[in-house]
């Protein structure tokens, strides 16, 4: 089924290509180091533009702009500052609950929020390198005995997984 604002999502696929191309991913080649000044000027860009789009039409969920379109605007919300991100967050729940996001896309923004609140995360989505040489290390989680089945919950594969992967990457 076609969006309901084609115009709104294509929009948000145009400002998630900026997004990822400031941060060094090329669809057209290798990855390359990410430019942090540019990042900073299309991360407050492009929640400038998230905001309007909201105000205007509310979460841009999936029958508003597409799935691509919706995880394009999840993706620029966890770019933004936490006070956009908090409201988001309320929202993105809101979308889901309506089947309008996905679980995955909530347990990821939550995580971004209780990391910028330097709060124990729920999901084990956040990673920060403390420059000491060991790489990505997991940000602290709530009841990590609990990790795993929180992870499922909501899509997420096991953490030791996506531990390798991020570790694979840096």
């Amino acid at each position: 089924m076609p969006p309901q604002l084609p115009n709104i999502a294509d929009e948000l696929l145009r400002r998630l290509a900026t997004d990822q191309y400031a941060r060094g991913v090329r669809d057209d080649g290798p990855t390359a180091a990410p430019d942090f000044d540019l990042m900073r000027t299309v991360d407050v860009d492009n929640t400038v533009a998230l905001q309007r789009i909201i105000d205007e039409h509310g979460w841009p969920g999936h029958s508003l702009v597409g799935e691509q379109a919706a995880n394009a605007a999840w993706l620029i919300a966890q770019h933004a500052d936490l006070e956009f991100q908090l409201r988001a967050l309320a929202l993105l729940r809101d979308a889901v609950d309506r089947s309008e996001a996905t679980a995955t896309q909530l347990a990821y923004l939550t995580d971004r929020c209780l990391f910028h609140q330097q709060l124990p995360q729920l999901y084990g989505t956040q990673y920060r390198d403390l420059d000491d040489g060991r790489g990505p290390q997991l940000w602290d989680v709530a009841d990590p005995d609990t990790l795993d089945a929180r992870r499922a919950e909501v899509g997420l594969g096991p953490q030791a997984e996506y531990e390798a992967s991020i570790r694979s990457t840096h």
